[in-house]
């Protein structure tokens, strides 16, 4: 009868290590998954970017002008040996992406590229007196700028396209 106790304590003993342990387990894991809203993405200055892109692209360099401060640049890049690639990346106040993408690259390339395969619509839209084409997409939606020579400028993004939209509005070449 000795031995029996001795084996009850061990399995109680073993049971409540256990229990600790996945209720251990149980409380990191709750730490770990909690949200604390959108993630604190940085905001950039992409004044110098902008400047250095100005000054060495073949084309007029679009930056917005006039976006509220809840639309944050998050991203920037220009590659110069990369098709003069501009690229200027926002997180919109909703949480949303939006991206002013621009390069001498080739149009049709260039535009599946930067919106993940969007496919050009029959949708045309003036903003400021030019027209901009929409290409809709599963991840991405854009709107095309037409009639420029020599290179592609587009908006594009998660954004809806309104956001497209304003960001588009925005742009200035100066």
């Amino acid at each position: 009868m000795a031995g029996t106790n001795s084996m009850q304590k061990t399995a109680r003993d073993m049971i409540l290590s256990l229990a600790v342990i996945v209720l251990v387990a149980g409380v990191v894991w709750l730490l770990n998954t909690q949200e604390d809203g959108d993630p604190d993405l940085k905001r950039v200055d992409y004044r110098v970017d902008l400047l250095t892109a100005r000054r060495a692209a073949p084309y007029p360099v679009a930056a917005p002008v006039g976006l509220p401060e809840a639309w944050k640049p998050t991203s920037v890049r220009f590659r110069g040996e990369d098709a003069d690639a501009w690229h200027l990346g926002y997180h919109a106040p909703d949480g949303q992406y939006v991206a002013v993408e621009q390069s001498t690259d080739k149009r049709v390339a260039f535009i599946d590229s930067k919106t993940q395969g969007a496919e050009k619509t029959d949708v045309t839209q003036q903003i400021d007196g030019e027209t901009w084409t929409r290409y809709e997409g599963d991840h991405y939606d854009a709107l095309v700028l037409e009639g420029t020579d020599g290179s592609t400028t587009l908006v594009t993004g998660t954004g809806s396209f309104g956001q497209l939209t304003k960001m588009a509005a925005s742009l200035r070449t100066e």
